[in-house]
């Protein structure tokens, strides 16, 4: 990622300035004759460069320090050669000092300064001034600034006025990286202002300047020294912190690092699917909620959940990592759990998830549900699933289709006598009379027990778990040969989901006409019912992205001729 960041302050004499720039140089692409062995002019000059790397930041330096300034406008003095870091794995050069290293950004990091101090600027989306904002264009570069104060016991209202922005001209990436960068920034801020307090506190008890002002008599001919006097103290004074900006360069460093590698650019063959909107969505929303509550006022505690949203977007993107780790025996496939569990068992356990039914676990080992959700979740879209992995206690249906319990937890009256879920009980009797293959044999330790009010036949459909079943029934194919054939399944039916989904809710169209469609998509005869209630359900683990996409199409005119 190419951006920088600063830290600015606002002087009482002088106004906005830039006080300490770290940037990163990416090193230039090897030419042939380099890469033959051949040194080349050019690279004698990136030698040379290398090498006076400190005289070039010193000497720019010196070029834009020439006007007036104090103490509290400047950082590194100009004989520093300032401070250079090298990540050996990508050979980015992070620099830093007063101000940047090359010239052109002079003028686009002092217009960040002066904009992100700004009152016109702040005052409009900061209450108080302080917080973070966006700004910037095309020509200029985009900017990512977080505004706040720092207490000074010499200063106007006892504080000073600082910014640490970010410059880059990608806006897509700023704007995404924005509850990343609001994280760590604030921790840096949180820092510097904690740091300063302290100093701040010892001052004001050597000697309160609250009542020493009170008690002073104003005079215009001593107020301008005193004025200029107190302008002029630096922010290494402020906080006592002798390695101050060495500190500020390698969290700053850090920050470009992470910030660039965080967000990667992956060539997707065709158009992302449901899955993957889903799982941008829920990763996002999961660092803002984090944003919010680090964020938040009053010290309030953070919500207890059992599974948070980056935890369930892990599961889906690290399952065969998640099921090496799992210690202790663990179904390893669908068709391990199948050949546990008995192809009449297996098929009721699938049938219920697919039906967007509540499956409960009872087991005293909580790796061996976990196993078994991780397998099972894969029959259903990312969206469609919403998991408590283990739990003392038993949780709504609208809260998780997916409930891990412990064994001595209660189910509800009105749950086991619901058909809309089903109990897995799991005891340490042995009863299996299947014989399974493999490095822990889970028939030998554990029986299982199914149990469900629901009456309804499952031997019909639907289609999806009919066609899955013949894969899994067929010992020819491998089991990632099954798992490619459920990928494809699932698109299939996600495919008749979407249509569904435009043609009866954005198009608004008839129960008759609707019959037509599910026809048409292959949706009726053997198993309707079960076809049409898993389409319900799936049109349910839609993302956001494609409903609003369809929403917006309508708003603006693309509505079918026909309405």
């Amino acid at each position: 990622m190419n951006a920088l960041v600063a830290l600015c302050h606002f002087c009482e004499l002088h106004g906005p300035r830039t006080l300490f720039c770290t940037e990163a140089l990416h090193p230039p692409s090897p030419s042939p004759s380099s890469q033959a062995g051949v040194p080349t002019p050019g690279d004698r000059d990136r030698d040379g460069d290398r090498e006076g790397e400190g005289l070039t930041m010193r000497a720019n330096s010196s070029a834009t320090q020439r006007g007036e300034m104090c103490e509290g406008c400047r950082s590194l003095p100009p004989s520093h050669p300032g401070f250079v870091s090298i990540d050996d794995e990508t050979g980015i050069r992070f620099l830093s000092h007063q101000h940047p290293r090359q010239p052109q950004l002079f003028s686009v990091v002092r217009q960040a300064c002066v904009r992100s101090l700004s009152c016109e600027v702040n005052s409009d989306v900061c209450p108080g001034r302080e917080g973070p904002i966006f700004f910037g264009d095309e020509q200029h570069g985009f900017v990512f600034s977080h505004t706040f104060f720092i207490k000074d016991s010499l200063a106007r209202g006892f504080q000073r006025w600082y910014s640490i922005v970010m410059v880059a001209m990608d806006r897509i990436y700023l704007i995404n990286s924005w509850p990343f960068l609001l994280r760590h920034l604030r921790l840096t801020i949180q820092s510097l202002q904690s740091t300063a307090l302290k100093v701040f506190d010892s001052e004001q008890g050597v000697c309160p300047q609250r009542a020493v002002r009170m008690n002073s008599v104003f005079s215009p001919a001593v107020f301008p020294h005193q004025r200029s006097g107190n302008a002029a103290r630096s922010l290494t004074s402020l906080t006592q912190h002798p390695n101050l900006w060495a500190s500020l360069h390698s969290s700053f460093s850090w920050l470009l690092k992470a910030c660039g590698s965080r967000l990667t650019e992956k060539l997707l063959e065709g158009a992302p699917t449901e899955d993957t909107l889903v799982l941008i969505e829920r990763q996002t929303e999961h660092e803002e909620e984090m944003s919010c509550w680090e964020g938040a006022d009053g010290g309030a505690s953070k919500p207890q959940r059992h599974q948070s949203d980056g935890e369930l977007v892990h599961d889906f993107l690290c399952e065969d990592a998640k099921l090496d780790d799992l210690p202790g025996p663990k179904f390893r496939s669908l068709r391990h759990l199948r050949q546990v569990l008995g192809a009449a068992e297996f098929r009721l356990l699938a049938w219920h998830v697919l039906m967007g039914n509540q499956v409960i676990w009872r087991s005293a080992d909580p790796g061996l549900i976990q196993s078994a959700f991780t397998v099972l979740k894969s029959l259903l879209p990312v969206g469609c699933v919403r998991s408590v992995p283990y739990s003392s206690q038993y949780e709504e249906a609208y809260k998780c289709n997916f409930l891990g319990l412990s064994p001595d937890v209660p189910i509800p009256a009105h749950v086991s006598s619901s058909e809309f879920s089903v109990l897995v009980d799991v005891s340490t009797e042995k009863s299996c009379q299947t014989t399974v293959v493999g490095d822990d044999d889970i028939c030998s330790l554990y029986q299982f027990t199914i149990s469900s009010a629901n009456t309804q036949p499952t031997d019909r459909g639907p289609t999806l778990l009919n066609k899955l079943e013949v894969a899994l029934s067929n010992e020819n194919l491998s089991v990632d040969v099954v798992s490619h054939c459920l990928l494809c399944l699932k698109e299939e039916w996600m495919n008749k989901v979407k249509v569904l989904f435009k043609f009866s809710k954005v198009d608004g169209r008839g129960r008759e006409d609707t019959q037509k469609v599910l026809a048409l998509l292959g949706a009726t005869g053997p198993g309707e019912d079960d076809n049409v209630r898993l389409l319900k359900f799936w049109m349910t683990g839609l993302s956001k992205t494609y409903k609003s996409h369809l929403m917006t199409a309508v708003r603006g005119g693309e509505r079918s001729p026909s309405q």
